[in-house]
């Protein structure tokens, strides 16, 4: 199937990969309708809602996209098998959670989602059809998929392809309009074509890789494996430079100007979050360990110990600073993404911070410009203090829409997540509220550190001797 005959494309799952992914490919290839498809009837609503403000995810310049061909040629439903149908080529882009329970569980990824959607395509499929593994898999999961679709009724033909996402919340646009590579893995020469000539509309073809199934799926555990490895690394650094007086940007810049490690992803903070690092890690340990590669497994297990033993690390260190106890202290907590511009929380350093400390019976003040108040009582277990209109009971939290109110009357503030706003804060104004003598733990090294020492607060930076 050439690329030229691609005309309807299905997308199983309208989430943070699946909506974006798609919105570009639809942007860029004006030719082809593109059918975004999910069970969840309130997350479709959102994606068609007229106010695009209001789209279920946010990322810079989506909106605008979305704008550009929702209604011409991208389209949001939960008519799942009508889209399938009609559909030329089928991408996956459904949830991957870590097991909770049964074989594998913490570790390995259930699968049942991706086993459903493949089940739904073998039965709603037409002719010839091209499956398109966009959601992170264990390696040969592919195998699995074939073999659900060539059990389907007959009359029928599927190929099997792995292109696996490579893109960083916060400036997913971008990376998928400008990306480093695409990754094509498969066994079907003309599947693989059809699918680098939609990619072919916008990226060179020197950006557009080729591989096996399995190297295809393996590449993208592997990615986020080094990159969360990196993190971890400077974090182990950064404890180390607060033990000796050492500063752990000076020791990232030195070390990164060496061309053989490069600058990125060496800025010390609360740890990894996000959908990706710690569950494709966890499901390299898994693989390693079903292989009998124990000593590897235990390699990459270290990577995430460190990171949970960052965020624990950074609670005690307030608890610690903060008299030894923080009960029924008010504290001040700026940002619960994971990251800046994205609204997600998935595996948020906030969450197990927020939560050690709440344990400890702290009182807390939350602010993010784009988590909402649910996500944040879904992500601690409990529901706002706010909400029964106790904002200082032990143990309980409360939205707050700016950073004048969670200082106010507060022992510390504790810088979680990177937005741009937080590097402009009235330090001097934000001071006079707090109950003296007050901190700033900045985790991210993102404060105007300077000026809050000069308005009277002690600062703690991350990797700050």
């Amino acid at each position: 199937m050439a690329s030229s005959t691609i005309r309807s494309i299905c997308c199983i799952g309208a989430g943070y990969v699946g909506g974006p992914t798609m919105a570009v490919i639809a942007d860029r290839c004006p030719q082809i309708q593109v059918s975004v498809v999910d069970l969840n009837a309130e997350r479709i609503a959102a994606w068609n809602d007229p106010d695009l403000s209001q789209l279920p995810v946010y990322e810079p310049g989506l909106d605008a996209v979305v704008g550009r061909c929702r209604g011409r040629n991208l389209h949001f439903s939960t008519a799942v098998e009508a889209a399938i149908a009609a559909a030329d080529m089928v991408f996956l882009s459904v949830n991957t959670p870590t097991k909770t329970k049964g074989l594998g569980a913490g570790q390995a990824s259930d699968l049942k989602w991706v086993e459903a959607s493949a089940r739904t395509v073998a039965q709603a499929a037409r002719g010839h059809t091209i499956v398109v593994e966009k959601s992170t898999l264990p390696v040969r999961t592919a195998a699995a998929v074939k073999a659900i679709l060539d059990a389907g009724p007959a009359g029928k033909s599927f190929a099997v392809l792995s292109n696996p996402e490579f893109l960083a919340e916060g400036t997913a646009i971008g990376d998928l309009e400008g990306p480093d590579r695409v990754l094509i893995g498969g066994e079907d020469p003309e599947a693989i074509e059809a699918l680098a000539g939609i990619y072919g509309q916008w990226v060179a073809p020197q950006k557009i890789l080729r591989t096996n199934l399995w190297s295809s799926e393996l590449s993208k555990l592997t990615a986020n494996a080094f990159l969360a490895q990196r993190i971890s690394s400077i974090n182990s650094i950064a404890a180390i430079c607060e033990a000796t007086g050492a500063d752990v940007r000076e020791v990232a810049k030195a070390i990164g100007a060496d061309s053989r490690i490069g600058a990125k992803f060496l800025q010390a903070g609360p740890g990894f979050g996000g959908s990706c690092f710690q569950k494709d890690i966890l499901n390299l340990v898994y693989l390693c360990r079903h292989y009998g590669l124990e000593e590897v497994a235990a390699y990459w297990e270290q990577v995430v110990l460190l990171n949970t033993w960052q965020q624990h690390r950074i609670a005690k260190l307030v608890v610690n600073k903060l008299f030894g106890t923080v009960t029924g202290k008010r504290i001040g907590v700026l940002g619960f993404a994971f990251k800046a511009d994205t609204n997600d929380t998935r595996e948020s350093p906030a969450i197990r911070i927020c939560r050690d400390l709440l344990e400890e019976g702290a009182v807390l003040a939350i602010i993010d410009p784009k988590v909402s108040e649910r996500q944040m009582a879904r992500d601690l277990g409990q529901p706002a203090g706010a909400a029964t209109g106790d904002h200082t009971a032990e143990g309980s939290w409360h939205p707050v829409s700016d950073v004048q109110q969670a200082a106010s009357g507060a022992d510390a503030l504790l810088l979680l997540t990177e937005w741009q706003q937080f590097a402009t804060i009235d330090w001097p104004a934000v001071a006079t509220g707090m109950r003296q003598p007050a901190w700033l733990f900045d985790a991210r090294a993102k404060a105007d550190a300077s000026a809050a020492r000069a308005a009277g607060l002690n600062v703690w930076t991350v990797g700050e001797g």
